[in-house]
């Protein structure tokens, strides 16, 4: 953030606000979409069709990803990240309006946050413990636990009541310092940053024109967001204190030392402005700046209106997987029993068949089966880990895995992953015009309509 202004008898002039409330919306009266049912309905999928097959060929191991109950009613979550004293805190502020209020994050010219910092609506001004946030298995943040007490020391949540929180969440993160070993913070960096990464709906890599030095952390960082460029969106702050031709220098310099490290075909959209509530400088774009602005907060915006439909994909994915996942532990197992004979020495044959499944046609066997792509097969070396420690003795075939109440547990992900989630998605896209909720329209009957096709 800018080091504090002197204090002099004109304060300097505050900005207009009134675009930032219009373009999230948060003069409106009504009601932000009700979404409990679809919330309700979408856990009820989850929990019975997809988790039993998770859990009965331990999913969680081969992918380290467990999704709670927290994550699928969790807000959509905006990350923000870059290296320390660029304005993230004070762009946090100034979208909230909590400048000058007991509510403000700190800022300064100094690195100032050292924490992770959760912002999230609560009926009043709060702040919790990271390892209260951690134990609460209703938030979506209890799998933080996993990274050790010495960072929980370093998550704190804060609770504002504020409109726009009630449908999103803020992450503030620690600047990052170049040339401080990882070691020195504590806990693995790294590892929290991923996490975090992992499930952010929006992540803003915010820099300073005087600071695009890209060293070795900032690097590491942008290989973490690797698969999540549409996600990501570049922020080049404090735009105003630039003269212009400065700041074209400055915006084509950083996108210099960026392209290495973001290999896409379409670079990310970078935003140039000043997010701080202070007036732009004289003599810069103030129509510019104030664009650009606007542009960013629709696409905050668009990321609020779509969470369900982004909520929904998330777990369709991850059914995917999950499936994809049951027939290889299916297919290892169907090929160890038929290699198996009274005199054989189960490990020797299961050593064999995990070392070179290629020859047993395990994962090509896979692609035979509708519906799976060779781009979602996983690594087959994570396979020979799997059953280091999980023993193929311990698993059952997919087609013992029925019962007469419940069903068999593959035909039920299919359906979930083919109809019921889709269906889902069918019934919030046209929920959104009212009195259309018909089965005709949605398509919620055996035969789905193709919203795309043109009548």
């Amino acid at each position: 953030s800018p080091p504090e202004e002197v204090e002099d008898a004109s304060e300097p002039t505050k900005r207009d606000r009134s675009h930032l409330e219009n373009t999230l919306k948060l003069n409106e009266d009504k009601p932000a979409d009700d979404v409990s049912g679809v919330l309700q309905r979408l856990r009820k999928i989850y929990h019975s069709s997809i988790k039993p097959l998770e859990h009965s060929y331990r999913y969680n191991e081969l992918r380290q990803h467990e999704i709670t109950d927290g994550e699928i009613t969790s807000k959509p979550m905006v990350l923000f990240l870059g290296p320390w004293s660029v304005g993230k805190s004070s762009m946090i502020n100034y979208l909230l309006g909590l400048d000058n209020t007991p509510y403000q994050l700190y800022t300064g010219a100094e690195p100032t946050t050292s924490e992770f910092t959760v912002i999230m609506h609560g009926p009043k001004l709060k702040t919790i413990e990271g390892i209260v946030m951690a134990a609460d298995s209703a938030r979506s943040f209890s799998p933080l636990e996993k990274f050790g007490q010495n960072f929980l020391e370093k998550l704190i949540g804060i609770e504002v009541p504020h409109k726009l929180l009630e449908r999103v969440t803020f992450v503030d993160t620690p600047g990052i310092i170049e040339n401080r070993k990882q070691q020195e913070r504590g806990y693995p960096f790294n590892d929290v940053c991923q996490w975090f990464i992992d499930r952010a709906d929006l992540i803003f890599v915010v820099f300073d024109p005087t600071k695009l030095d890209v060293g070795l952390e900032l690097e590491m960082l942008f290989r973490q967001l690797k698969g999540r460029e549409s996600q990501i969106r570049i922020i080049l702050n404090k735009a105003d204190s630039l003269a212009t031709q400065e700041l074209m220098r400055v915006y084509g310099a950083l996108f210099w030392s960026l392209a290495p490290l973001i290999n896409v075909t379409e670079p990310p959209r970078v935003y140039v402005s000043s997010f701080w509530p202070h007036d732009y400088h004289p003599e810069t774009h103030r129509d510019l700046f104030l664009k650009e602005e606007i542009s960013l907060l629709e696409d905050l915006n668009q990321v609020i209106e779509n969470r369900m439909e982004n909520k929904i994909a998330f777990i369709r994915q991850h059914a995917i997987r999950v499936r994809i996942h049951a027939l290889l532990v299916d297919r290892y197992l169907q090929t160890y029993k038929d290699k198996m004979t009274f005199f054989s020495d189960g490990e020797l044959v299961f050593r064999d068949i995990v070392e070179d499944p290629d020859r047993f046609f395990i994962f090509k066997s896979i692609l035979a089966k509708t519906n799976v792509s060779k781009f979602d097969l996983p690594n087959r070396e994570a396979y020979k880990d799997f059953f280091g420690i999980n023993p193929i003795t311990s698993f059952k075939l997919l087609s013992q895995q029925c019962s007469y109440m419940g069903g068999c547990f593959l035909e039920k992900i299919e359906k979930a992953i083919t109809r019921e989630l889709p269906d889902l998605l069918g019934s919030i896209g046209l929920g959104k015009k009212p009195n259309v909720l018909s089965c005709d329209v949605t398509g919620c009957g055996e035969t789905p309509k193709n919203r795309y096709r043109k009548p």
